[in-house]
């Protein structure tokens, strides 16, 4: 159960007070929607471990670790220490640092597909930065990327991001849809939408195209599309053919780099000409980088006699990031990534046995120190088979709340994460809060189809 007063009716809070004052400055009152509740947010006091304790002093165990980017829960003592000592030094230069060469150095070391890598201030960045480095490098200006997929803000990288059966158009050929109104025509024309884990239908659009993209990319373990990672038949697919039509081949890892000591792509047998990063990268700071093949990253380089691709920032490496990251990367090594992934997987077991005991239409997908809750009996791999209808969304926002009110944070597409501060205890306690959720909603339908049967 959720630690500390919940009897403060929501609407006297003082979270209620800042929220109310929040929305005359900022739009819908928050600069990040994930954090949006009813009736507000919840605001956060201080981190803990893998706790979270909110102004009302509520305490809840953290299972969103701040959408997948903390390692280590929050204000680990090896985090504090490192970080307090470059603070007393500084926070950022107008002038290179030994702090961002010792961090590429060592994430270079972490994948043999880092020949070179670029810090960046976002892991919306990091994509964006490979997508321009793989127009300079082929010179073309499409690209493709798998419908729904989330890849940030940038107009390209979000197409088809939201798309719905009113405008998704055949599945033989997914259309290209907006997510934020007024993006240009022009915009939508550049990307070339593919289906996830669909060999035939995506190598056939391909092949529509095969003179005019620059990159295919590709999150392995999509969260938008349900969470199921990439099948290995379809990465090879993706791989042959990039090679085969002079197109690159990127990864977008921002959020799956978590998953191995060498990111979900050491699941396969191919590897990228880039990966875009963020999140865990960062140690609980903001980050994004790229990384990749020389002769690709040489696209950036400002010594070239012709820089193709002028890339920089005034945040971008900035020590404090490069500690955080570097502390946090060095202390999730193999034996602590094998760790979290096996609590997530005691998890994704746990409620899976709980879904069959409360008998409820319901499954789990996931990898690594992932999961994903969908209140359906199946996601077969695709955005479509994965799409949340209005009906669905309405049992999750159910289930989000009764695990909040209850002890649980997570992140609202109802996913969670495991961290290295986590234990058995925790998983477990998830699970059994799992279980009383699914019968609670059991007993809710019930109740509304008597009702509704009553009526007739």
């Amino acid at each position: 159960m959720a630690q500390g007063n919940l009897a403060v009716p929501a609407d006297q809070s003082r979270s209620a007070e800042i929220y109310q004052r929040a929305c005359e400055v900022m739009p819908g009152g928050i600069s990040r929607n994930t954090v949006l509740r009813t009736p507000h947010p919840a605001y956060a006091e201080r981190g803990e471990g893998c706790y979270v304790t909110d102004i009302e002093g509520v305490k809840r165990i953290d299972f969103a670790n701040n959408m997948a980017a903390l390692a280590h829960g929050h204000a680990h003592p090896t985090m504090v220490a490192a970080l307090t000592e470059q603070l007393q030094k500084g926070t950022a230069f107008t002038m290179a640092t030994e702090a961002e060469f010792y961090y590429a150095e060592y994430l270079c070391s972490r994948n043999p597909s880092f020949d070179k890598i670029r810090f960046c201030n976002s892991g919306t960045e990091a994509v964006m930065n490979c997508i321009k480095a793989s127009r300079a490098f082929t010179g073309r200006s499409k690209i493709a990327k798998m419908e729904g997929s989330y890849h940030g803000l940038y107009d390209y990288a979000e197409v088809s991001q939201t798309a719905s059966p009113a405008n998704w158009g055949d599945a033989d050929r997914p259309n290209s849809v907006p997510v934020a109104y007024g993006t240009p025509e022009s915009a939508l024309n550049e990307v070339v939408v593919l289906p996830f884990n669909d060999v035939e239908r995506a190598i056939a659009l391909l092949d529509q195209h095969a003179d005019e993209l620059a990159c295919v990319l590709v999150d392995l373990m999509p969260h938008r599309i349900g969470l199921t990672p990439a099948a290995p038949e379809f990465v090879t697919a993706l791989r042959k053919w990039t090679q085969e039509n002079g197109a690159l081949l990127v990864f977008d890892e921002v959020v799956t780099f978590r998953s191995n000591y060498s990111g979900a792509q050491e699941w396969y047998a191919e590897s990228p000409d880039l990966t875009a990063m963020g999140k865990i990268i960062g140690g609980g700071f903001p980050v994004g980088a790229l990384a990749g093949r020389k002769e690709v990253m040489e696209v950036m380089n400002p010594l070239s006699s012709k820089v193709l691709f002028p890339q920089g920032g005034t945040f971008s490496a900035n020590p404090m990031t490069m500690v955080a990251g570097h502390t946090a990367m060095k202390m999730f090594d193999r034996a602590a990534i094998k760790r979290v992934n096996q609590l997530a997987e005691r998890g994704r077991a746990q409620i899976t046995e709980a879904i069959r005991i409360a008998d409820i239409p319901a499954c789990v997908t996931g990898g690594g120190s992932m999961f994903r809750v969908h209140m359906k009996p199946e996601v077969k791999g695709g955005y479509r088979s994965a799409y949340v209808s209005p009906e669905e969304a309405k049992l999750i926002k159910s289930l989000l709340d009764y695990l909040f009110d209850n002890g649980i944070m997570m992140i609202n597409t109802c996913s969670f994460t495991t961290s290295t501060v986590m234990s058995e205890k925790e998983v477990d306690h998830l699970s059994e809060t799992m279980l009383s959720g699914f019968r609670k909603l059991k007993e809710e339908q019930n109740l509304l189809l008597n009702s509704l049967h009553g009526d007739d």
